[in-house]
């Protein structure tokens, strides 16, 4: 069975984590997934939305750490290098539903989306530093820009984790929403963005989005840094650590 789940719905292609044994921990195979599907949605005229979220009532717990030692070498070609720069390059509004867990990617991909809703079990976390590894997806840029630089340290310096009130404070996602409609309030605001004149959306997404070649600098100088940090003792240490819980 795919881990990665998709589905059209009037107009919006909505893409689901979907392993729950994992927390929905993301593998290479999943990252080609879901550059694929957003790919091909880009491509399709009768698809004018995205929607994320996670099954089992948890979004995700980031990247699955085995999987990615296994493949750390991130080239240009690699599944996960490809899926942020996907993100970065989408036309198309993006929208994401986040209950439990959004650890790492699963808090960078959100800075990313146009819009977010989260229920009160989200718990959000950055812990990129505790790992003895550096942000990826912009994140070192484009939450500093966001949050402002003090919170932003706070944020990825520590690496604690956070709750969605918090979140919502800070304008990391759009409002919190009761668990038993968060999705189908997510898929509504979705379904609002499919149903607005597309040539006018996607225009005022790139106006609203000038600094797009400023993120994908920020984006490759994260990665050369990360790719050195895979492979250095300090990491190797924290990862043991990490897989032996």
């Amino acid at each position: 069975m795919s881990h990665i789940q998709v589905r059209d719905d009037q107009g919006v292609r909505i893409i689901s984590f979907n392993r729950p044994d994992k927390r929905n921990a993301l593998d290479l195979n999943m990252y080609k997934q879901l550059t694929e599907y957003l790919i091909e949605g880009e491509a399709d005229n009768d698809i004018r939305a995205f929607m994320l979220h996670g099954e089992d009532n948890c979004f995700t717990s980031g990247n699955d750490v085995a999987d990615f030692l296994k493949n750390s070498d991130l080239g240009p070609n690699h599944p996960a290098v490809r899926f942020l720069f996907c993100l970065l390059e989408l036309k198309k509004p993006l929208v994401a539903a986040v209950s439990g867990a959004a650890v790492g990617i699963g808090t960078t991909v959100l800075l990313h989306c146009d819009l977010v809703y989260a229920d009160n079990s989200a718990k959000f976390q950055l812990p990129f530093v505790n790992l003895a590894l550096v942000p990826e997806a912009g994140a070192s840029l484009l939450l500093p820009e966001l949050v402002g630089y003090q919170k932003a340290a706070e944020l990825l310096l520590l690496g604690e984790s956070f709750d969605a009130n918090t979140a919502h404070r800070l304008n990391i996602i759009n409002d919190v929403i009761a668990q038993e409609e968060l999705l189908a309030y997510a898929f509504n605001q979705a379904k609002k963005l499919a149903n607005q004149p597309p040539q006018a959306l996607q225009i005022t997404r790139q106006l609203m989005r000038p600094h797009k070649n400023r993120v994908q600098h920020q984006m490759h100088q994260e990665l050369e840094q990360f790719g050195a940090r895979l492979k250095s003792d300090e990491a190797k240490a924290r990862f043991q650590a990490f897989l032996k819980k």
